[in-house]
């Protein structure tokens, strides 16, 4: 089978980082780069992609946005997710739409082109190496809809603007915010932020 690549992510470096793997090691000819959420939904809808390598934090929206979306277009793409972030946060979210691929991107390079052939020549979750323990981690227990308003809140956006962002009604939002503070354990955003940056979550 013919395997055709998409990889997004707003770092140039970091999509040729992947691409020149992909190509030198696994012999993958065909791989093309997005920097967006917009691109990726743009060139999956002309081109008939067999994976797509996702990092969480796009310019214009966060992964967990889009997933369900292509999932319901694209039922068949396989999706790994490769980050900077937390893998033992937004990993698990990711399991919640059947994504069990989660790499993180200080992987040391053999372990990388290891983990993508996993993911592009014998794609099977079932068999993923078992989760480190992750009991203590607060931002676990967050729902996907509630680390996408996460994310915004700690990039300094106010309720309002995360109502208009994820198309929510403000109550909603002032919802799950007060959830937020309550899973994690805190009573305001500095002390979010901090335990945040603690955990690498953003």
């Amino acid at each position: 089978m013919q395997h055709r690549i998409l990889i997004a992510d707003d770092h140039s470096m970091i999509r040729k980082g992947i691409k020149l793997l992909l190509q030198t090691h696994l012999g993958i000819k065909e791989v093309m780069e997005v920097s967006s959420g917009n691109g990726v939904m743009s060139e999956l809808q002309q081109k008939n992609y067999t994976h797509l390598i996702l990092d969480i934090i796009l310019p214009d929206c966060t992964s967990l946005e889009i997933v369900p979306n292509i999932q319901r277009l694209y039922p068949d793409l396989k999706i790994m997710a490769f980050s900077m972030l937390n893998g033992t946060v937004y990993g698990e979210a990711l399991k919640q739409y059947n994504i069990h691929y989660y790499l993180e991107k200080t992987s040391k390079e053999e372990d990388t082109i290891s983990f993508l052939d996993n993911f592009i020549n014998h794609y099977n979750p079932a068999s993923m190496i078992a989760e480190k323990s992750v009991s203590t981690n607060p931002f676990m227990q967050l729902s996907p809809r509630e680390l996408e308003v996460l994310h915004y809140m700690l990039g300094g956006h106010g309720t309002k603007d995360i109502s208009t962002l994820l198309n929510l009604r403000m109550n909603t939002v002032s919802t799950l915010k007060n959830r937020i503070f309550e899973k994690t354990g805190t009573t305001n955003l500095k002390e979010l932020m901090q335990i945040a940056s603690l955990y690498n979550v953003s």
